[in-house]
């Protein structure tokens, strides 16, 4: 079995709790929860999301995400709206009050994100995020087989 201190993905699932938790203690004091953090940055990150896309982006039940945004809209901070092409689905956008927020948010980030990187040449950090984002595109691709390699495989199954 392999070491899990020598295994890429509980050493990337560590650093991401431990990034998780050194921001939440820092945002604390603007009283919104982990959940509702991720919720609102993923919100930041695709502005008029449909609803059920998010919640399956965040890997929760959608019943989930509906009582988080119901906190973040009671609190202001998102607005959901009739998908004008699916009247059964909602598209999720940020307010005006939520910039603010954000701009308050931005320093903890980077304070996070220094904590994170103490140690680290500019280099060494820019050679890290393009490592870290090669592997998130492997992981894509794995995902996603071509169109190619499916109809391989469809020829492969007709012969």
């Amino acid at each position: 079995m392999t070491d899990p201190d020598k295994s890429i993905g509980f050493l990337m699932t560590d650093v991401s709790r431990l990034m998780r938790r050194n921001f939440m203690r820092r945002a604390q004091e603007l009283g919104l929860s982990q959940a509702q953090w991720m919720t609102l940055f993923r919100i930041y990150r695709q502005e008029g999301v449909k609803q059920i896309t998010l919640a399956e982006s965040m890997e929760i039940q959608p019943i989930t995400l509906a009582r988080l945004i119901d906190s973040l809209q009671e609190a202001g901070l998102v607005d959901r709206r009739r998908d004008p092409d699916d009247r059964r689905a909602f598209r999720i956008y940020l307010t005006d009050k939520a910039q603010p927020f954000l701009k308050k948010v931005e320093p903890l980030l980077a304070q996070t994100r220094d904590a994170a990187m103490a140690g680290f040449s500019e280099q060494e950090k820019s050679e890290l995020l393009q490592k870290i984002c090669q592997i998130k595109q492997n992981l894509l691709d794995a995902e996603c087989p071509s169109l190619e390699e499916a109809n391989d495989r469809k020829d492969d199954a007709d012969d």
